[in-house]
């Protein structure tokens, strides 16, 4: 999970990323400015945030890309108007438990996979994410509000996810094309069965300072899901459907495809996946 933060009046628009990764970003698309990220900062319990400039992108998938589902077509341009700061990786466990005051993984829907053999022993780290519901996000959001005494805090969009998470590139991955180096970049590939969460921060960051835009988790985004999101076209600052009934995440790894128990990460690193409010996720 990462956060948005919205700035004080004077300020500059914070994203505090709880979870968030991006689309292809054409750099002739890119405004003035938009192609490097700016100095961090960091809020009252470790959060450590990325300022992101304001830009244009082009989001989901290009109709030749077989492995993108439906829902991440068609390609369209948007154009994020404000800078932002977004959280520079996953929300980690001691940072939710400085808010919230018990563990991430006690909620009726926290984690379903906890009580795996082995798996809270493999996660339940301190360098590892916490795993939430969207609605469990929500009342941390609120409650980090309140301890700092604004209301700034809150889910970035996808878009604003995306356009964070490519970080200005136009290749397949954040750091190039060829699926062979994907593993000196993120965490993937492993079985519910072995397998768990990741420390956060551990791989290279993509091009503006962001760590896990690949692999490791799915993250929340502030949006309802809609399976026709993108065929309203060319859009500023969208924010996802009025209203809905599930809530979208990002794969971090852009994670479509499922072979033998073995998620694989796929080309664009997105999209949203029809979840309810209450699932899993980070």
């Amino acid at each position: 999970m990462r956060l948005c933060i919205l700035p004080a009046p004077t300020a500059t628009l914070v994203a505090l990323l709880l979870s968030f990764t991006p689309p292809v970003v054409s750099q002739q698309s890119l405004t003035a400015g938009a192609d490097i990220a700016g100095p961090s900062l960091t809020n009252s319990i470790g959060m450590r945030f990325v300022r992101i400039p304001g830009g244009s992108f082009m989001m989901g998938a290009v109709d030749h890309d077989r492995q993108a589902a439906p829902n991440e077509k068609p390609r369209h341009r948007v154009t994020l108007s404000r800078t932002y700061y977004i959280a520079q990786h996953e929300l980690t466990v001691p940072q939710w438990e400085a808010v919230m005051g018990r563990s991430p993984f006690t909620g009726s829907r926290s984690n379903p996979f906890y009580d795996l053999p082995g798996m809270a022993e493999r996660i339940n780290r301190p360098d590892h994410p916490a795993t939430i519901s969207w609605n469990e996000s929500q009342e941390f959001i609120r409650r980090l509000n309140q301890r700092e005494g604004h209301q700034r805090y809150r889910m970035p969009t996808e878009a604003e996810w995306e356009y964070a998470a490519r970080a200005g590139t136009t290749t397949i991955y954040s750091f190039g094309d060829e699926e062979g180096q994907l593993a000196r970049f993120a965490w993937f590939g492993e079985s519910f069965a072995t397998g768990g969460t990741h420390p956060v921060g551990r791989k290279p960051a993509n091009p503006w300072g962001l760590h896990d835009v690949h692999g490791n988790v799915w993250e929340w985004v502030q949006d309802w899901y809609a399976a026709d999101a993108f065929a309203a076209g060319e859009a500023t600052d969208p924010v996802g459907p009025a209203a809905g009934t599930k809530r979208s995440f990002v794969a971090a790894a852009g994670i479509r495809r499922e072979t033998a128990g073995v998620l694989l990460p796929d080309a664009t690193t997105r999209r949203t996946t029809v979840v309810s409010a209450s699932a899993c996720g980070s």
